[in-house]
């Protein structure tokens, strides 16, 4: 589909002006002290970040395809950050970010990373960006296909192709697994390569559309292993032709299989594939608890050094490195914002985790312009030993963007200020139900504001009510008992127990499918007969909303000075 020009977005007028592959031939004689609009657009292309109301500080993000890196250039970063002032950050697509640039050194440390064999090139903008999958891909127990060099045939495709650099209509991600079980969900990008299973061959089953807010969905094609970059060149070519290049609220591959169905996705796919698309195959997909050391297939062990919710420090990379050297293991950057090592002789390392972070995944927080929160700080608002006690997935974004895949976890959170309940400095919007690791639906929201001083007692009658439920983890929770309830009476029935200082646990609804007006009868129902003393019932009226908004500020409201908050060890302050 071919717009005017008149109806392109301004990103794609930048674009009909000049290709941002033509714009990297003035790169080296930028003045970086007076950046255009234009500029800072064309940078991301090139893995450099900056923006107009904080014009003096730069991002540099490295394209570190598959999470693997060596502990050689693992090092030399280590020894930029130290020479520059750096502080270093773990994304969430295995990748990593400089933070702290300035106009006088961007250069020559983009030449230097440049140099080192990585990359920082297409790791923003209108790109597809890092490429991820399985930190354990072709060495795990439950590996069937290594898939890391189909990983670089596909990046090596796109990579400095004039064609593609910052072309398309919006940013591709793109997840690929040749593992029977996995840890982290793939759910949440563009197109996801699952491992699966036709006519006793291993191959992908392809879910395509998913996103932050929205899980892929089933494309009924099945691959052999051979066909994958083909299908990538097909699939690549159909959305630069045919994917939205107006509004850029509405041009993400989720809205092109909106707008003409996945049907008509296919057909297009098709016609540039030189392959009959063959249906779907068995899928293979199981879900993999976390453990800090793993056995591998060879019989070495892995092990995971657990990060400080992202952030990272040069002494911490340089232990790390040495002793991969030293070891001869092989260094991995997971999508959980953790390193790992592979190919060690046995279980014990001579150095410990400084977090229990394995299972929360932030963003950068206060390292990003568009971030309202210091996230990773903000974590002290958690009741972590809990989180990690049942391995429960935790995604904190510092704002709507979702960087932290917030929906595709057991417990989301958003970061945003607020003055709702008073003099507090913000809270998070919180949301629950996730069933993410087969792809099945994103995580609802609950509550669209609660204030960070009252988010721990939040957060730890949830997990309580999980304790009492006997299901085997938080996501099967939110599958048998908290996905057949209304969002609106899950808020109301987390209140009521707050106001009461009761943990009543949930079971399944029974009712749960039924129409809207006899569901909302038997969930207020529920409520009435299980808070007989509570005053909330006459605020509910024909909808639980108007009770919610009235009931938390009674609870949440924040009076006077702010407190600073301390949490504490690990409490419950129900009966």
């Amino acid at each position: 589909m071919q717009e005017t020009d008149n109806q392109l977005n301004k990103r794609e007028r930048y674009k009909a002006r000049m290709r941002p592959y033509e714009y990297f031939e003035h790169f080296e004689t930028l003045d970086f002290e007076s950046l255009s609009e234009g500029d800072r657009f064309y940078l991301q292309d090139f893995g450099i970040f900056n923006t107009d109301f904080l014009e003096d500080e730069f991002t540099m993000r490295l394209r570190i395809p598959g999470g693997r890196i060596s502990a050689e250039q693992f090092s030399h970063i280590s020894d930029m950050a130290i020479r520059y002032n750096l502080h270093i950050i773990l994304t969430a697509r295995g990748g990593i970010q400089l933070h702290g640039l300035e106009s006088e050194n961007i250069l020559d440390i983009f030449r230097q990373i440049n140099t080192l064999g990585l990359t920082t090139w297409q790791s923003f903008g209108d790109n597809i960006r890092n490429i991820v999958s399985d930190v354990y891909d072709g060495r795990g127990a439950n590996s069937e296909i290594e898939v890391y060099p189909l990983i670089m045939q596909m990046q090596e495709y796109i990579l400095k192709n004039p064609e593609y650099v910052g072309m398309l209509p919006r940013r591709i991600s793109i997840g690929i697994s040749g593992n029977r079980a996995n840890v982290t969900s793939f759910f949440a990008n563009d197109i996801y390569f699952a491992l699966a299973k036709k006519d006793e061959c291993f191959g992908f089953n392809v879910y395509m559309g998913g996103k932050n807010t929205e899980v892929a969905q089933d494309a009924d094609i099945f691959l052999k292993t051979g066909e994958v970059l083909d299908f990538f060149k097909a699939f690549v070519e159909t959305f630069n032709l045919y994917g939205s290049r107006t509004s850029r609220s509405k041009n993400r591959l989720f809205y092109l299989i909106e707008e003409i169905g996945i049907d008509a996705l296919k057909q297009h796919i098709q016609s540039r594939y030189k392959n009959v698309l063959q249906n779907r195959g068995t899928p293979m997909l199981e879900k993999k608890e976390f453990l800090p050391n793993e056995r591998l297939k060879d019989g070495t062990y892995a092990y995971c050094y657990q990060t400080d919710f992202a952030r990272i420090n040069t002494c911490e990379i340089k232990q790390l490195s040495e002793y991969a050297t030293k070891h001869g293991a092989e260094i991995r950057i997971g999508i959980d914002q953790n390193i790992y090592l592979l190919g060690l002789k046995d279980t014990g390392v001579p150095f410990a985790s400084p977090k229990e972070s394995a299972t929360v995944v932030a963003c950068a927080g206060s390292l990003c312009p568009y971030s309202f929160w210091n996230i990773k700080n903000e974590t002290s608002y958690l009741p972590l030993a809990k989180i990690n006690e049942h391995k429960i997935q935790v995604g904190f974004s510092g704002c709507a963007k979702g960087c932290g895949r917030h929906q595709h976890t057991d417990i989301g959170l958003i970061g945003l200020k607020t003055n709702s309940f008073g003099n507090t400095q913000g809270g998070a919007r919180v949301f629950v139900g996730a069933e993410h690791s087969y792809g099945r639906s994103v995580g609802r929201m609950l509550f669209a504001m609660v204030p960070l001083e009252h988010l721990h007692e939040l957060l730890s009658l949830m997990i309580l009510m999980y304790e009492k439920s006997g299901c085997g983890d938080f996501e099967e929770y939110s599958h048998k008992v908290l996905n057949t309830f209304s969002e609106e009476f899950l808020a109301m029935w987390y209140l009521a127990n707050l106001q009461s200082s009761l943990c009543l646990a949930l079971e399944a609804n029974r009712n749960s499918g039924a129409d809207a007006a006899d569901n909302f009868a038997n969930e207020k129902r529920l409520l009435e007969e299980s808070f007989p003393k509570s005053d909330f019932s006459d605020l509910i009226g024909e909808s639980f909303s108007s009770a919610v908004s009235v009931l938390s500020k009674q609870l949440w409201t924040i009076e006077g000075k702010d407190s600073i908050y301390k949490p504490p060890v690990e409490r419950t302050v129900f009966r």
